[in-house]
């Protein structure tokens, strides 16, 4: 697509021709299509009048150590006398489309899914949505290239007003947003790069999509700010035994159960804030270690939980878990000692066989072969010298079964740790120019029911344009967090040097990450342009 394709279209159509355009480039996470639709948006801001004349203002950022060589975008439109700049940002990629099922052909063409879902009479509140006009479906067209849509005509809108535009404007767009975060991490060095060269980043708006919260729900959230969030990790290891003398071993399965009945969407756990959409840990994984049949009891287990930050530290968060799974491995370890109790008395068996399962952090983990007179340090950097490809996820338990076989512990237990992605959260003061810009702007929209709330409810590449934990925080979370320099070296000083204060204005409607997946064009295409503009000229 080129500028000169839409240039005689109206902002909304603009908007819709952009979305549709990119929806029909798959990009899916991990894939070539990544770079394919960072190259697409790049293409059609080139063929922009002011990037024609300004070529030095457009520029792509080629992810380091990145196998697929994906790219960050970046547009920047200037102006004169003023060192104010917003930034507008984005994530290019989406997540699979394996939930279309057969309509997997047509996931990526809005055009086909409507079609398809005027006659879907399965679901009769999406048939309507269909019909009427106001919708539009296909993977990412929510999630979050609408999105991008927006922030890209909203570039060429002032471009050709530049009169209204009050400030500098920086569009950015980002890769791998949907599992690791590794576009918006290494596109920090570049914000910083400009923050040194004058600019004054006075907020950044992501235009990430928002949801109604219930049925019925006519409100339009703004978020002020981002939750964090933590991959907590459960090393789980039992003891083998034949299934013959099963109550004489511990099964790592019905640990990892017990922790995950304990944990897995407890709202006990969760921390307590008014107004804030608050979400317990839940389980994104659960399996044994078990590669083919045989008669013998799972020894290992692997078990991590999402686990949302808000206003306190992961360390907190990470003693509130401990605790939990400390209640749950003790009642796995009670249950067996009573049922082994009642087996010893039927069978005429005098045996005495230990059913105590330690639970510990990897800290302490650390600490205890230390303690046995294991150089650890010495040995996690044996380990990692002879890992290839990895996946990120994995390390932290490969790591401790290398750490076990090293050092031939045989006790039961269950060690607690973190593992990529970690998302910093942060938050906007109420009583911040941001924040009376945004009152200002309410108060011109009062249809919309406008209603701001601190964290963004869903994971966001905003968790990295500022931080509220500390340097403790940090430390403490690196001590449980296996090499995490070498496999998710998070930019902490540079993200402390930007601070910059992280809003979402963004696109609305239903389904996100499902095949029903739909956005609400009246207010995404028309309405929301119209937002962000308000927002900027109080704002400034």
């Amino acid at each position: 697509m080129k500028f000169e394709t839409i240039e005689a279209y109206s902002l909304p159509e603009r908007i819709e021709a952009i979305a549709k355009y990119l929806v029909s480039i798959l990009s899916v996470n991990g894939t070539a299509g990544e770079v394919k639709l960072a190259d697409a948006i790049y293409e059609l801001l080139q063929s922009a009048p002011y990037f024609k004349a300004h070529p030095e203002d457009l520029w792509q950022q080629v992810l380091e150590n990145d196998s697929l060589k994906r790219k960050n975008n970046f547009a920047l439109l200037k102006k004169s006398g003023t060192t104010k700049t917003v930034i507008l940002h984005s994530h290019m990629d989406t997540v699979g489309i394996e939930d279309y099922g057969p309509l997997k052909t047509i996931a990526n063409d809005p055009d086909a899914l409507l079609d398809f879902f005027k006659d879907y009479d399965d679901d009769p509140v999406v048939q309507e949505h269909a019909k009427s006009g106001d919708w539009l479906f296909g993977r990412g067209i929510l999630d979050m290239k609408s999105g991008d849509a927006v922030n890209i005509a909203t570039l060429l809108y002032y471009m050709e007003h530049m009169d209204e535009l009050p400030c500098n404007l920086l569009v950015m767009t980002n890769c791998v947003e949907e599992n690791d975060h590794t576009g918006a991490i290494q596109a920090s060095s570049e914000l910083l790069r400009l923050r040194k060269a004058g600019y004054d980043f006075k907020v950044a708006i992501n235009t990430d999509f928002i949801s109604p919260s219930y049925d019925g729900d006519d409100k339009k959230y703004i978020y002020t700010g981002a939750a964090g969030k933590m991959l907590t990790c459960f090393y789980i290891k039992g003891r083998e035994t034949h299934v013959g003398s099963c109550l004489m071993g511990i099964d790592a399965t019905m640990i990892s159960s017990a922790i995950n009945l304990k944990i897995n969407t407890n709202l006990d756990l969760v921390e307590k804030i008014d107004n804030e959409d608050i979400l317990p840990s839940s389980v994104l994984l659960q399996r044994d270690c078990k590669d083919f049949y045989n008669v013998q009891t799972n020894k290992r287990a692997n078990l991590y939980f999402n686990t949302f930050l808000y206003e306190k530290s992961a360390d907190t968060i990470l003693c509130t878990l401990m605790e939990a799974s400390r209640e749950a491995v003790h009642e796995v370890s009670r249950h067996y000692k009573e049922r082994f109790k009642i087996y010893s008395e039927r069978s005429h068996i005098h045996s005495q066989i230990s059913h105590d399962i330690t639970v510990m952090t990897f800290s302490q983990y650390l600490d205890v072969l230390e303690k046995k007179g294991f150089d650890s340090q010495a040995l996690i950097r044996e380990f990692f010298e002879t890992i290839g490809d990895y996946d990120k996820r994995e390390v932290g338990f490969d790591l401790i079964d290398y750490l076990e076989a090293k050092t031939q512990s045989d006790e039961a237990k269950v060690i607690v740790f973190l593992a990529p992605p970690f998302c910093p959260h942060n938050y906007t003061d109420c009583d911040s120019n941001v924040d009376q810009a945004l009152e200002k702007m309410m108060a011109e929209f009062p249809e919309e029911h406008f209603v701001k709330r601190r964290f963004f409810p869903f994971l966001s590449d905003s968790s990295y344009l500022a931080m509220q934990e500390s340097p403790e925080d940090i430390e403490k979370l690196k001590a449980n967090f296996p090499l995490m320099d070498a496999i998710y070296p998070l930019p902490v000083d540079t993200i402390r040097k930007l601070d910059i204060p992280a809003l979402d204005l963004g696109v609305y409607g239903i389904g996100a990450h499902t095949w029903k997946e739909r956005l609400y064009k009246p207010y995404s295409y028309h309405t929301l342009p119209k937002v962000i503009r308000s927002f900027i000229k109080h704002l400034s």
